[in-house]
């Protein structure tokens, strides 16, 4: 998985994620789609959390059930407070921005180069910190709340960062929902009748 790419196998029994909404925080909420659950499991969180960028690649997280559902509060309060909830998830999502994240540490790598790594096992809470670290940032700049949208697809409901030129973005991923959108406007046009000459 990448930063910016459509996420795990080509399988169809693993979820597909996309980590192009610009900003890991809203990479979370997109993990519950069209109320689909992406996160069921630890093994699916795991992976996740290394498409993210919460981890640096091949860190091993414990497989750990007890982390998911901790994951999904986050994500229903970060949720909350986009629509406007100021108080008891907004003090959630606060609380966990006060905890300290893992700790990065440069080590040589193989060739020579130097490379990230934690300096020790992360634990569920300081992930869930980067993640509410990340939403507080995005809550607070108000240029960037200028510039979240809702995904127009018709079976989406993603929430993005705009940040075309001339903000004109419409759709969490025009390979996606933008496809299934000029697909259907074509089958439209193709069903209307030609008026008669």
């Amino acid at each position: 998985m990448g930063a910016n790419g459509t996420g795990t196998g080509s399988t169809g029994t693993r979820p597909s994620w996309w980590f192009d909404s610009g900003r890991v925080c809203l990479d979370l909420l997109a993990t519950r789609a069209r109320g689909r659950e992406l996160l069921p499991g630890a093994e699916e969180l795991a992976r996740w959390a290394a498409g993210a960028g919460l981890v640096p690649a091949g860190t091993a997280l414990p497989a750990d059930p007890a982390w998911v559902p901790r994951f999904h509060r986050l994500r229903a309060h970060v949720a909350a407070v986009l629509d406007g909830d100021r108080g008891p998830a907004l003090d959630a999502v606060n609380a966990l921005a006060a905890l300290p994240p893992p700790a990065p540490r440069a080590v040589r790598a193989p060739d020579g180069t130097l490379a990230c790594v934690l300096a020790a096992e992360p634990r569920c809470e300081q992930l869930l910190a980067v993640l509410a670290r990340d939403a507080v940032v995005l809550l607070t700049d108000p240029a960037a709340r200028a510039r979240l949208r809702r995904c127009e697809g018709d079976t989406c409901d993603r929430v993005y960062l705009d940040t075309s030129r001339g903000r004109r973005r419409r759709w969490c991923s025009s390979e996606t929902c933008g496809n299934r959108e000029r697909v259907a406007r074509h089958r439209r046009r193709a069903a209307v009748p030609a008026a008669p000459a």
